[in-house]
Formats: structure tokens, sequence, C-alpha cells
């Protein structure tokens, strides 16, 4: 069932609007109430895949669900139609004008509808790639001002990291911290990179969803095994790795391996003399989760993220 949670005139004859489709398990009565979002940043769009995987199975598969779930393909739709970040004309990144305004602009009037919309859901997952410039490994990420509450979700979908970022890294603009300051549990997963999409992350994703409403009683379907064993980041246990000169990043590492301390990750060299300006090695040993996916590097990039408290078992 296609709903439509905002609709706005623009200037010249068209209409601004953001849909969900609404699936009703059992009996049609609502039940507990799942969300999944994406489409926030317009240039991360593997939360794409994700939605019409969720809705093919849920309609192909339909008989198997209990309560109810909501798919919020696009929360800034121009943005994806044009393939920008933020909301084009508007200069603005959506995810930093959260709980937004009733009476405010245009934006702020979506980000409030938004939030309305999904206040009092029994677990929203916010769905984001990462930028043009980082490749992530499909991680969780929660604040840790709701660690007790979160982590036991994030560990029903079969995510391999799960990270907890301190207070004082979290926006208080975004919409996962305007909805659990509401009470509405949510989940902030980032995945793969800018601009394209990973289909062995985006089905993984989806399996680790089902699995989830599985467990929650929402789901009755089978789904197909995956790895059930997280690994949980808290503090100052990620190592950030940064260039020490500006120049060509070539590597072939990919993210969700582990590496020892003094591993080569990659070279950073010049085109006009050839010459490699450095040989980029893992400073500890650990679980590789974030890697340099654009090439072009300045001094002070950041390169690489790894997980130094991580075992390979």
């Amino acid at each position: 069932m296609i709903q439509t949670i905002v609709k706005t005139e623009l200037p010249i004859d068209e209409q601004f609007q953001i849909q969900k489709n609404v699936f009703l398990g059992g009996n049609g009565q609502k039940g507990k109430r799942v969300c999944i979002v994406t489409g926030t940043h317009g240039d991360e769009l593997e939360g794409q895949m994700v939605c019409y995987l969720m809705a093919k199975k849920l309609r192909e598969e339909h008989k198997h669900l209990n309560g109810s779930v909501e798919i919020y393909p696009a929360l800034n739709p121009l943005g994806i139609d044009t393939l920008q970040r933020g909301i084009p004309n508007f200069d603005l990144d959506m995810n930093r004008i959260f709980p937004g305004n009733p009476k405010g602009t245009m934006a702020e009037q979506t980000a409030h509808a938004i939030v309305e919309d999904l206040l009092n859901a029994d677990l929203v997952i916010d769905i984001h790639s990462s930028n043009l410039y980082l490749r992530e490994t499909t991680q969780v990420r929660i604040s840790v001002l709701n660690e007790d509450r979160l982590v036991p979700f994030a560990k029903k979908m079969g995510i391999d990291f799960i990270w907890v970022h301190d207070a004082a890294t979290v926006l208080e603009s975004t919409l996962a911290y305007s909805l659990n300051s509401c009470n509405t549990p949510c989940l902030v997963v980032e995945m793969g990179v800018g601009g394209r999409i990973n289909h062995g992350l985006c089905e993984a994703l989806t399996n680790g969803i089902f699995d989830l409403m599985k467990d929650m009683g929402m789901w009755t379907g089978d789904v197909p095994p995956h790895n059930n064993k997280s690994m949980l980041c808290k503090g100052d246990s990620v190592e950030f790795l940064n260039a020490n000169v500006s120049g060509v990043f070539i590597t072939r590492m990919k993210t969700g391996t582990f590496v020892k301390k003094g591993d080569e990750l990659g070279q950073i060299v010049s085109p006009l003399t050839g010459e490699i300006l450095q040989d980029v090695v893992a400073p500890v040993s650990g679980f590789l989760f974030t890697i340099r996916a654009y090439p072009i590097v300045y001094e002070g990039s950041l390169m690489a993220r790894i997980f130094k408290g991580a075992e390979n078992d």
C-alpha cells in the first residue's frame, strides 16, 4: 500500500513528494512495526537495492509477515534524481536539519513530517552508503547513549561490525538522534561506497533484517544462513590512518579483512615522476573496515580505519 507522507508544490507545475510502501501482515492488524528508511543522501544508492529486495520478498511471501513493515526508499528524492548528497538548490545536508520545524522552510517541514511519521515504531533502520571517498564494510553505528538498547538489535542482524561511538561524535541534528531521543529505537547502517551498489552487501543486509524480524516474531519464512557473530567496537579501539603526502592512491585491498601491523595497504604514487611517495602500511593489527576508494589524496586525507581490538578466529 503506497502512502504519501509529504507533498509540496514546486515552482513550475511539479510536486515534491516522499512516499512509503506499507506491508501489513497477519489479519491486517499492525502489531509490531519496523521501518526501513534510506535515500537521505542522494549519492548513497545501496539502500535503494535493499528497499527493492525487501519489498519484493514481502510482496511474494506476504503470508509469512506478522505486524507491519514500512519502506521509505527516498527521503531526499531530488538528491537521488540528481546524484547530489544534499537537497539540490537548498545547499542543505538533509541529515543535519532533523527534527525539522513544521513552520520552517520546505526542507525543515519535510524533516518534521518524516520524524512524525516514524515516531513510535518498534525499530527504524536508517540505511546509508559511505561517501565517494571511502569504502566501508557493512556496519551498524550506535551512540554510547543508546548502546544498551540498540546493540541487541544489531547483533540479531548478523552484521560483522558494530561501532559504538562516543556521545561527543554524535550529531544532534541527525534522524537517528532525533528518533532515539523520542524513545523510537533507530539503528544506523553504513555500507559500501557512494554512487555505487554492491549486490552482495545489499543481499546480506536484507537477509539480516529478515532474521531480526524473525527474532521479533514478525517473520515466519525462511532466512538464508549468515554470520551470527558480530564484532563490537567501543571507545578508542579504532585506529585512523591518514596520508602523509599528496598523490594518487593505488590499492588492491578490500574491507572486511584482517591485517597485521606492517602489512601493505597500498601506495601513494606520483604519476609525473613514477615514484612511490608513500608506502601505506597498517599501523596496528586488526579488522580493516574502511579503505580509501577515491584515488586522489591530499596530505591528511583519511586512508583507512582499523578496529585494533579484533582477532581473526
